[in-house]
């Protein structure tokens, strides 16, 4: 859904874009860029788990999950629909 995803950007630019979206596309990698380092990876495990209700495994912690707002939300799309 693009609540979903709206919600995930929203979290993104809030917590670690100081508010401003400059440059911020769905295909940006956070980590390339440096949007998000392991601690931040954290925080949006947390906010992900807390949000959606979603458990999210130590082996799922990989950035075809997680490095870009197009991979979190096809990432909790298939968490919810298992």
């Amino acid at each position: 859904m693009a609540a979903h995803k709206e919600k995930v950007r929203a979290f993104i630019i809030d917590n670690f874009m100081f508010g401003s979206a400059d440059g911020l596309t769905d295909e940006t990698s956070f980590l390339d860029e440096g949007i998000i380092d392991s601690t931040g990876i954290l925080e949006l495990v947390d906010f992900l788990e807390q949000e959606f209700g979603i458990q999210i495994e130590d082996e799922e912690l990989v950035p075809e999950n997680l490095d870009s707002i197009t991979n979190v939300h096809t990432f909790i799309e298939n968490k919810l629909s298992a």
